[in-house]
């Protein structure tokens, strides 16, 4: 059992960490400042859960599962909101997307 369950938290970590890597080349290779918040949002806020999966089933501690527990809800509470309140000030200031997509009428 002991086996399999570091199979799996192995399993966790690598796609985990991919999603962050997938985060990463989104933040480098997308040209307008929305896709670049898209991108550094979703999957990272993915992989690090992963992440914190992983690491959770590979210590099988309480207290150490508790705070990896805590740090994924902290960011899947804290970096969606984040996110908003930075696009919603991009788009007031004029920062944000395509300059095409700001023309009105």
């Amino acid at each position: 059992m002991s086996a399999a369950l570091d199979l799996v938290a192995s399993l966790l970590l690598l796609v985990g960490a991919f999603l962050c890597l997938c985060a990463a080349v989104g933040l480098v290779r997308f040209g307008d400042l929305l896709s670049r918040m898209h991108a550094a949002t979703k999957p990272q806020v993915l992989g690090v859960v992963l992440v914190m999966l992983g690491v959770g089933l590979g210590l099988r501690s309480g207290f150490d599962v508790g705070m990896l527990v805590l740090v994924a809800i902290f960011q899947l509470v804290t970096t969606p909101v984040a996110s908003h309140m930075m696009s919603r000030a991009a788009l007031r200031t004029g920062r944000g997307g395509r300059p095409e997509d700001h023309r009105r009428g």
